[in-house]
């Protein structure tokens, strides 16, 4: 039976934050992962390059036996509307699921107080603690790095599409180690300058 990663995909998303994430699944995952999509709403929405995506669920009708929550980041997080993903994102952590968060979702965490506990990453960790405000105390926890991964929350900047994909493959169990690390090491380093399998 497959595993289901839903996305959260909100008006004004940043489309490059899905894309290695979503193919890798599907590439390394062999069959065993299929990506879902869930908005505020089933009404579609436009990323920040024109694609637009017509949710698969609204926040009422998504799935709760899924493997990971996967919020993409935008332009739109800092908006009220959004705390209507509370249920979604207390649920996953409140049942050991894998989190992601990148860019501005990641922040959006830090209103939520998920990032409390664990270390954590996202764009500045100004903009975290004046968007949080005292929602977010953990900021001896907030790393200065790309992408971090403590247990099963993943957090990111906008410029770690890469990494982030990386930590939360690596969460959700979706290859082998080495198959992740071959995998991230040739769209990083590029098509001549990776190593080759077994080299």
């Amino acid at each position: 039976m497959k595993k289901t990663v839903l996305f959260v995909l909100l008006e004004q998303y940043a489309d490059w934050e899905t894309a290695y994430l979503s193919s890798a699944l599907a590439m390394l995952g062999e069959g065993n992962f299929e990506v879902k999509t869930v908005s505020l709403s089933r009404e579609p929405v436009q990323s920040i390059g024109g694609l637009r995506v017509t949710p698969d669920f609204d926040v009422l009708t998504a799935p709760l036996d899924y493997a990971g929550l996967i919020l993409i980041g935008g332009m739109t997080w800092h908006k009220d509307s959004t705390q209507q993903l509370r249920f979604l994102v207390d649920h996953c952590c409140n049942n050991g699921k894998v989190l992601g968060a990148i860019c501005a979702a990641s922040a959006f965490l830090g209103t939520l107080g998920v990032l409390n506990k664990v270390k954590h990453t996202s764009n500045s960790l100004e903009d975290m603690k004046q968007w949080a405000g005292p929602a977010y105390t953990n900021e001896a926890n907030y790393l200065w790095q790309q992408a971090v991964r403590d247990n099963n929350i993943i957090t990111a900047n906008g410029t770690a599409a890469l990494e982030f994909a990386q930590e939360v493959l690596l969460a959700l169990q979706a290859a082998s180690e080495e198959k992740i690390a071959e995998w991230f090491n040739f769209h990083k380093l590029g098509y001549y300058a990776a190593p080759l399998p077994g080299m």
